[in-house]
């Protein structure tokens, strides 16, 4: 079981859970084979019993072999609709890499009666977000939509599985060729420490093995592939016998059963497919292995191999691994991080369906070398017997507990797991199992894996270091994959035809759905305490557990007052998470796992944050760590110390990032060198290093003050329950705290193009605004976003849909505005090819200007509203939504009701009013135009015809040339925002990653209008 199973898992202790908490509860599986009276055959319904812990379901099989899963939560009016493939880049063979991937882009391309980008716009227009990510072993597909469209969802997933290939023309292989090309380029071969997976997956498992391979694969493998090569691979592994359809939320499983039949009935089976089983890689010595990057620390990473998904082992090793290096005590920890040897160092335990990999990173400071590192690390692997003790073992297991509760608290979490089950470990009912397995481990479980699997094993041991100091390497490469005993798997892909439905019914009438659900904002209750912190609360009853975000107003604002002292908030934040005066760093986060709670203290441009999550049944202890935090930390000068080095660290390390580099130029335009915005929240060098303390200190107590605080509150207890417990707040004394107001806005006075030197650069970042105006709910911010939407707010915006789909230059872009109580940016955004660099600029700026000069259609204007009219049934499903959402209340002082007053704003919406939004606030004459990436792409943004401005990495100019007077004059060069498409690791609590090539791109982008 990879980690973030488990954690969606949580196994753990016996939950002691009351009637809110019924949903959770777990039954015994009863079987039936009763048939429905369309084909589909009952087999299996989980209901609860008692208070054990279980996602109540019933399992049918259609005569096709499609699996139907549906469990029913009434809690919010939302359906979640997931097909999962068992097939992922395990299917795929040696020449033939990253096919799986491909199709997942693929399929979000049209199919017969669904036109090209409809099922974006479809699922956007119904209110919802839809997404797809393939990893090793499966593919899936999802939407979370208002219960009202839960046929509409169904139609759609039906028809790309079985009416799919005619519509895959060569065009759109080309184009989605080309995206996953970006993709890779900005997810991997551009990201530092990008290739580590890739490295390590080829020189641990034999050549040819199925996980050899990334599942993004290699741009050759797909360069030489052709359409009739794709659309073989699904006529072979995506039939319904190989398909899982999960649906949950507030449904009726028989009407859901009956969808099912209806639209998934007529597709016809598809081959055989086989489970496969391979053994572990044996490895006879450590290989040694490396490459250079773009990267300041060394890296090491060493790979043991271990076991798959559900093998009795993995639990054990998931808790060695954690033991190891996933907490404060954790031997990694104690002997590299806090002695300053490493700047990180971690462990974990991912696995797959073939396999696991026990895996250790460190971090080695600037120009050291990995060979002593690995030393620190072994003696640190020799350290793991003394630490495995029952208490670490017990504080593993209440983690995990809360870890479950916590996870399924969303739909789609709940639907997810099953269909993960079911698609892997054939049984979607694991979860008794896997909770017997947690809590029946044992100290001498965790001994006996250590010995079995660690102790004395061999190991794949990868350096990454920088391309100056190659020697840095922990010892030189002594292994080379080897092509012996590889065999040629069979031809899976023979004689596959394509036979298309047939049904009694229009395919090509899209399902009307039904009347709009009615969503309620969630009820709130509100309390001023005598020192003036604001503290309002809901209650949630769907889950037995807390959550609490505490503001603090201020953060890197405040720095505006305190000349040379950029970075101390950030700072303060950081040693805030370390010793109180009653517990060290140590025994602090010890607590904190006996309980399976968390406090965070984070600090961002504006303010402060304090999260804190708790099972309710620890809310008091967890409240009690929480005044340690809070009102008595210990300021020790050794974790000063520590911090400000690791923090120096990372600043010098933000010139290695192309996009971080790209980020920073533009703040210093926007904001001019008197704004304290135009400096990073991590301060500079300079600021950093003068920071003692002292400092420190008078940080805290001048800032941290409850009249400039606010605290939300959302549990399953009620307001007269939970205000006793908040009792020790009002010990937290006043300040007077001056917030700074915002220095007046320097335009730019024409558009110019910034452009800084990232040599070798793979992909440019581009970002293309303004600096304009501050949050508003009901008023021209507002009304902006909304005229945004269609422009680059949605997936398929004119922005996204031109860069991304039309020309294949990124992987994502799009345009925003982004406003609090300061001004805040408009800004276009993208990570693009690098030799489409000149064009993505010119194209940007000319789906501006058309904007500007024609506005938004009929059609534009009816998807905006229907999109982000029906999107209000996915806003308040989970404690942390309604922590959000309560939260700006307090923040902006506004009644619940401004989410009605918008939507009054958003029906009553003309393109009158678009086009006075567009006209008043996107100057396309006064943008800031950045760009990062290659020199050699320069002369052709010169061509351009905007003045550029060449920047060094401190933003300070380089050169500065004119137009071009042979160059053509950019359409009046008007802004836009672009999409951080960032691929989404899945960071789990213990620290490990999901690994999915997850399509970030595809959701629906939903903009932040409040």
């Amino acid at each position: 079981m990879t980690r973030n199973q488990l954690l969606m898992l949580g196994l753990g202790a016996t939950l002691s859970m009351g009637a809110p908490a019924a949903a959770l509860a777990q039954a015994k599986a009863k079987t039936s084979t009763a048939a429905t009276t369309g084909g589909a055959k009952l087999v299996e319904k989980v209901t609860r019993k008692g208070s054990e812990l279980v996602i109540p379901y019933e399992k049918y099989v259609l005569p096709n072999g499609l699996t139907v899963i549906v469990t029913e939560d009434h809690s919010d009016p939302i359906a979640h609709v997931d097909v999962t493939y068992h097939v992922g880049s395990a299917r795929e063979t040696i020449g033939k890499s990253g096919f799986a991937h491909f199709f997942e882009h693929m399929m979000f391309q049209g199919s017969d009666h669904v036109a090209d980008e409809q099922h974006f716009k479809t699922v956007s227009a119904a209110g919802g977000t839809l997404n797809g990510s393939t990893n090793r072993d499966r593919t899936n597909y999802f939407e979370t939509l208002p219960n009202n469209q839960l046929e509409t969802a169904m139609w759609l997933e039906a028809d790309r599985m079985g009416f799919l290939l005619d519509a895959v023309t060569q065009k759109k292989f080309e184009n989605q060729r080309s995206t996953v090309k970006n993709e890779r380029g900005q997810n991997y071969d551009n990201r530092p420490y990008g290739l580590a997976s890739e490295m390590v997956s080829k020189n641990l498992y034999p050549y040819g093995h199925p996980y050899s391979w990334m599942t993004i694969g290699y741009l050759e493998d797909l360069d030489r592939s052709d359409v009739n090569d794709l659309k073989n691979f699904f006529l072979r592994w995506y039939g319904p016998n190989n398909a899982t359809l999960t649906v949950g939320g507030d449904v009726n499983t028989a009407e859901v059963v009956k969808l099912a039949e209806k639209y998934f009935g007529s597709i016809q089976r598809g081959p055989a497919v086989q489970n496969m089983k391979l053994p572990a890689p044996v490895l006879t010595q450590d290989r040694y292995v490396s490459y250079t990057d773009n990267v300041r620390f060394p890296m090491l990473r060493m790979v043991f191999p271990t076991v798959p998904n559900y093998h009795p082992d993995e639990t054990p090793l998931d808790a060695l691994a954690e033991i190891l290096g996933g907490s404060r005590d954790s031997p990694m920890y104690q002997n590299l991080v806090k002695k300053q040897k490493a700047v990180q160092a971690n462990a974990g335990h991912p696995t797959t369906e073939l396999a696991g990999e026990f895996t250790i990173v460190a971090l080695a400071y600037p120009g050291k070398g990995l060979d002593s590192l690995e030393v620190q690390v072994r003696k640190s692997i020799a350290a793991v017997p003394a630490a495995i003790t029952d208490e670490a073992v017990a504080r593993y297991k209440a983690s995990v507990e809360a870890d479950l509760v916590n996870s399924l608290s969303s739909v789609s979490g709940k639907v997810s797991q099953l269909a993960q089950y079911q698609t892997i470990g054939g049984n979607a009912n694991r979860l008794p199992l896997e909770l017997k397995r947690i809590q029946a481990l044992t100290k001498a479980d965790v001994v006996r894996v250590y010995n079995q699997y660690i102790k004395g094993k061999k190991a794949v041991v990868l350096s990454v270091v920088p391309k100056a100091t190659p020697n840095l390497v922990a010892r030189a490469d002594n292994y080379t994959i080897s092509k012996d005993g590889f065999k040629a798997p069979k031809d899976e892909y023979a004689g596959l035809k394509y036979v298309k439905p047939t049904d009694t019914f229009d395919r090509a009438q899209q399902p009307k759905a039904g009347t709009n659900p009615v969503v309620s904002v969630p009820p709130t209750w509100n309390q001023q305490l005598a020192n003036r912190l604001k503290v309002i609360g809901t209650q949630n009853t769907e889950i037995p557990s807390t959550t609490l975000l505490l503001t603090i107003r201020g953060g890197h604002r405040l720095e505006q007052n305190m000349p040379n002292k950029a970075g101390i908030a950030s700072l303060t934040a950081s040693l805030m998470n370390e010793s109180t005066e009653k517990y060290t760093a140590e025994q602090f986060a010890a607590e904190l796992e006996k309980l399976g709670s968390s406090i965070q203290v984070t600090s961002g441009a504006e303010n402060t944050q304090i999260f804190v999550q708790s099972l309710t049944k620890n809310l008091d202890k967890t409240l009690a760590l929480l005044d340690q935090r809070l009102l008595h930390p210990k300021f020790e000068q050794a974790d000063f110390d520590r911090i400000k080095k690791q923090t120096l660290e990372g600043i010098a390390n933000q010139n290695t990032q192309p996009v971080v580099i790209a980020d920073k130029t533009f703040a210093r335009l926007l904001y001019g060198p008197g704004d304290i915005m135009s400096t990073p929240t991590s301060g500079t060098e300079s600021t950093v290093s003068a920071l003692t303390l002292d400092d420190v200190k008078k940080f805290y107590y001048d800032s941290y003050a409850p009249n400039i605080s606010h605290l939300v509150v959302v549990s399953d207890a009620d307001q007269k329950a939970l205000e006793p417990k908040l009792a020790f707040l009002q010990k937290w004394e006043q300040k007077a705290v001056t917030l700074p107001a915002s220095p007046a806005i320097t335009k730019a006075d024409k558009s110019r193009l910034y452009f800084v030197n990232k040599d070798a650069a793979p992909q440019s970042e581009i970002r293309i605004g303004y600096l304009g105006m501050p949050y508003d709910a009901t008023g021209e911010y507002y009304r902006a976003t909304l005229a945004n939407y269609i422009l680059g707010g949605a997936f398929n915006s004119r922005i996204n849909l031109n860069l991304r789909e039309d020309k294949g230059y990124t992987y994502g872009a799009r345009s925003g505005f982004q406003g609090t109580h300061y001004p805040g940016a408009f800004t276009a955004q993208a990570g693009v090819r690098a030799d489409a660099t000149a064009a993505s600029v010119k194209e940007f700026m000319k789906e501006i200007e058309e904007y500007r000069k024609n506005g938004i259609k009929d059609d534009e204007l009816d998807f905006v509203k229907q999109s982000i009219g029906q999107s209000d049934a996915l806003k308040y499903e989970t404690g942390q939504q309604k922590a959000g959402f309560l939260a700006r209340l307090v923040e902006y002082d506004l009644q619940p009701d401004y989410v009605k007053k918008q939507s009054e704003i958003l029906q009553g919406l003309t393109k009158q009013d678009v086009a006075a939004s567009v006209q008043k606030y996107l100057p396309a004459e006064n943008m800031y135009l950045v760009v990062t990436g290659d020199k050699k792409y320069l002369p052709e943004l010169k061509q351009l015809g905007y003045e550029v401005v060449e920047l060094d990495l401190n933003g300070n100019p380089v050169t500065s040339s004119a137009p071009d007077a042979a160059a053509v004059t950019p359409a009046a060069a008007t802004p836009v925002i672009t999409e951080d498409t960032k691929k989404v690791k899945v960071k789990t609590k213990k620290g490990k990653d999901k690994d999915d090539s997850q399509k970030n791109g595809k959701a629906p982008y939903r903009m932040n209008a409040g």
